[in-house]
């Protein structure tokens, strides 16, 4: 009998921990494709490049919502941009719910390879965004292709980027609190 106790005790731990890693996985696997690029995820740049190739490459755009009373779309379908120079794009979303909703939009980029070359100084992607009943909202989107995108014999021969964005629900983020501490100084 103790031996059926602890089989049960040790199937019970491998399920636990296979549920908890099948809720873990999706945020893990994101945060790992955002800082390495990898499956066409686009990085943030705190700085865009000095260098501007002569070589240009088309920039398609690309916007969808899943689960949301949303209509997203870009703005202009494609642009023209030489690699190294910075682009902004925008993008339009209008509420058709009755009620306040928060969705974020998660995004990549394909080619593939070119996921890693393909980066945004600014996005609304990088935070969740909360529109009223009725309410339409324009987001730019400021990025660049790194000029590293030409010597890499994965990518040297790409084109044509496509940027994808999909607007999912999201809880709305709680705001910070206010702290306690009352403010020094005073009147003098």
């Amino acid at each position: 009998m103790q031996k059926n106790a602890r089989v049960a005790v040790i199937c019970a731990v491998v399920v636990a921990g296979m549920v908890g890693a099948a809720f873990a996985a999706v945020p893990l696997y994101r945060l790992f494709c955002q800082v390495t690029g990898f499956d066409g995820t686009v990085r943030r740049a705190t700085a865009a490049p000095t260098t501007v190739l002569e070589r240009p490459v088309k920039i398609r755009f690309d916007a969808n919502v899943r689960d949301l009373p949303w209509d997203f779309k870009a703005e202009q379908v494609t642009q023209d941009l030489k690699v190294g120079a910075t682009g902004l794009a925008f993008f339009k979303v209008t509420n058709h719910g009755d009620k306040p909703l928060t969705g974020t939009a998660a995004y990549n980029v394909v080619p593939e390879g070119a996921g890693p070359y393909f980066q945004k100084l600014e996005c609304f992607c990088f935070q969740a965004q909360t529109l009223q009943p009725g309410q339409t909202m324009e987001f730019p989107v400021a990025y660049f292709v790194d000029p590293q995108l030409a010597t890499d014999p994965e990518t040297k021969g790409i084109q044509e980027i496509t940027l994808s964005y999909t607007f999912y629900p999201t809880e709305k983020p709680q705001p910070k609190a206010k702290s306690a501490t009352p403010a020094l100084g005073g009147a003098g």
